[in-house]
C-alpha cells in the first residue's frame, strides 16, 4: 500500500471554502501535523509539498491548505491580513480535530511561521510547534512592498506586484500586523519550540531566528540550515527539514513505544539502542547514550525508504569522525598550526584476487578507501605527519584488531 495525497475542502474562519491536501503515509498515521505555508505562497509551493510529502514517509499525515483568497481557496485577498490567516489555521486544527484526529505539531514557513506561533497558543492539543525562515515580527513582511506602503496609506487599497504575480494590499492589512505583539506570547507558549533558519536568508534575516530563539522558553532548538534559500527551494534541503521535524517531535506525534519499551529506546550512557520505527521495511531509530537520536534506513534502490544513513555509512562516520578528532588533538599537543582537516571515505566490495596486499585470495572483502585534505601553516612533511597519524585512531586500530561480538537473545 503506498502513500497517498488527497485534496479535500474545509471552511474557513469566514465562511469560505478553503482548498487544502492531506498527504498521508501508506500506513495507519502515528500523528497529525498542520503546515502553513509563506506569505502569498500556496500550499503547493515546493517547501510545503516536499516537507509535506517527506513526514507522510515517517509516518507523520500533514494537511497543508491554502488561506482565504490564495491559491484554490475562495475568498479575496485583499480581505484577509495576518489575524486571518491566525484564525484560518484554528479552523484548520478544529477541521482535522473533527474529521481526523487533533494535529499535535503545526508547522509554519516564513510568515506561516509567525502565524503557527500565534495560533499554537488557542489551540491545547498542539505539543510540538516548529519554524522555518520565520520573522520574529510578522511587520517585517511589509519589506516586500515597502515602495507601497506611503501609497497604500494614502489610497486606503494599492496593488503590488509580489513574487510576480499582482496583490491587492489595504489599509487594514499595515493595521493588523502594526498591532502583532508576536515575541511577547512566545514566552508564554508552553509548547516544545523547534526553529529553522538559514545564516544566509536573503527574505528574513537570521538575526529574526536570534529573537523568537530568545523569547521562547524551554523546550526549545534551533536548527541552522547552512546555505539553504529562503524557499527551501534544493529539494535537499526540504527532506533535511522534515527528516530532523520527524525525529525531533516523535514524542508528540503518538510514535512512541509502550510503556514497557520506553527504556529501549533512551540509551544509557556507553550503550547504542536502535529499534525499528515500523514504518517502511528498513527504518530504525538510534537512541545513543540517552541524549542523542538518530534515523537508519536502507536506500530505495535496497528496498528502504531513506530515511537516515545505512550501517556502512554510519561505520564509515565512526571511522571518519574518530580519524579526524585524533589528527586534531595531535595537532594540539605538537602545537601545529592545523586550519582543518577532512577526511573523505568510501566503502565497496571487491574480489579478493583484485587486491594484491590482501591475506585472503578468494571471495569477496569490504574495501575502505579514505582521502584526507589538511590546512594550514605547515611544511609537507608535518602535513604527512598528521595524516598518518589518522591511522592510529582507535577506530582504525579497533577495525584491524580481534573484535569480539556477543549476541543474546533477551526474554
Amino acid at each position: 500500500m503506498s502513500k497517498r495525497s488527497e485534496k479535500i475542502t474545509f471552511r474557513g474562519s469566514s465562511g469560505e471554502n478553503l482548498a487544502a491536501r492531506l498527504d498521508l503515509p501508506s500506513g495507519a498515521p502515528v500523528g497529525y501535523a498542520l503546515f502553513a505555508h509563506c506569505f502569498t505562497c500556496s500550499k503547493d509551493i515546493f517547501a510545503a509539498s516536499r516537507i509535506a510529502g517527506r513526514l507522510s514517509d515517517h509516518g507523520i499525515a500533514v494537511l497543508r491548505f491554502d488561506f482565504t483568497g490564495i491559491g484554490a481557496s475562495e475568498g479575496e485577498f485583499a480581505n484577509t491580513n495576518f489575524s486571518s490567516n491566525v484564525d484560518d489555521l484554528v479552523a484548520a486544527a478544529e477541521f482535522m480535530a473533527r474529521d481526523y484526529e487533533p494535529p499535535k505539531i503545526i508547522i509554519g514557513h516564513s510568515l506561516g511561521g509567525a502565524a503557527v506561533l500565534s495560533a499554537a497558543a488557542r489551540l491545547p492539543e498542539i505539543d510540538a510547534v516548529c519554524t522555518i525562515g520565520a520573522p520574529a515580527d510578522p511587520g517585517h513582511i511589509t519589506h516586500l512592498f515597502s515602495d507601497s506602503v506611503e501609497a497604500i496609506r494614502e489610497h486606503g487599497e494599492v496593488e503590488v506586484q509580489l513574487a510576480g504575480r499582482p496583490f491587492r494590499i489595504q489599509q487594514q492589512f499595515l493595521d493588523d500586523i502594526a498591532g502583532q505583539k508576536l515575541e511577547e506570547g512566545i514566552g508564554k507558549l508552553g509548547k516544545a519550540l523547534l526553529i529553522f533558519h538559514s545564516p544566509v536568508d536573503a527574505t528574513v534575516g537570521i538575526e529574526n531566528a536570534q529573537r523568537l530563539y530568545i523569547a521562547a522558553k524551554h523546550p526549545k532548538s534551533f536548527v541552522s540550515l547552512d546555505d539553504a534559500d529562503h524557499l527551501l527551494s534544493r529539494h535537499e534541503d526540504a527532506i533535511y527539514v522534515a527528516d530532523i521535524i520527524a525525529a525531533w517531535a516523535a514524542r508528540y506525534t503518538g510514535a512512541r513505544p509502550q510503556e514497557d519499551e520506553k527504556s529501549a529506546l533512551r540509551a544509557e550512557t556507553g550503550t547504542v539502542v536502535v529499534q525499528e520505527t515500523g514504518q517502511g521495511t528498513f527504518a530504525n531509530i538510534v537512541s545513543i547514550g540517552g541524549e542523542h537520536q538518530l534515523l537508519a534506513d536502507e536506500p530505495v534502490t535496497y528496498g528502504g525508504t531513506d530515511t537516515g544513513p545505512s550501517p556502512y555509512d554510519f561505520l564509515l562516520t565512526a571511522l571518519g569522525a574518530c580519524k579526524s578528532m585524533t589528527m586534531r588533538m595531535y595537532a594540539e599537543r605538537k602545537g601545529i598550526a592545523m586550519d582543518r582537516c577532512r577526511v573523505t571515505l568510501r566503502h565497496e566490495k571487491i574480489h579478493a584476487e583484485d587486491c594484491a596486499e590482501c591475506e585472503a585470495k578468494t571471495g569477496v572483502i569490504d574495501d575502505i578507501s579514505i582521502d584526507i585534505e589538511i590546512t594550514g601553516e605547515m611544511d609537507d612533511e608535518t602535513r604527512q605527519r598528521v595524516a598518518e597519524i589518522a591511522d592510529k585512531c582507535p577506530v582504525h586500530r579497533t577495525l584491524h584488531s580481534e573484535v569480539r561480538i556477543n549476541s543474546r537473545l533477551k526474554p
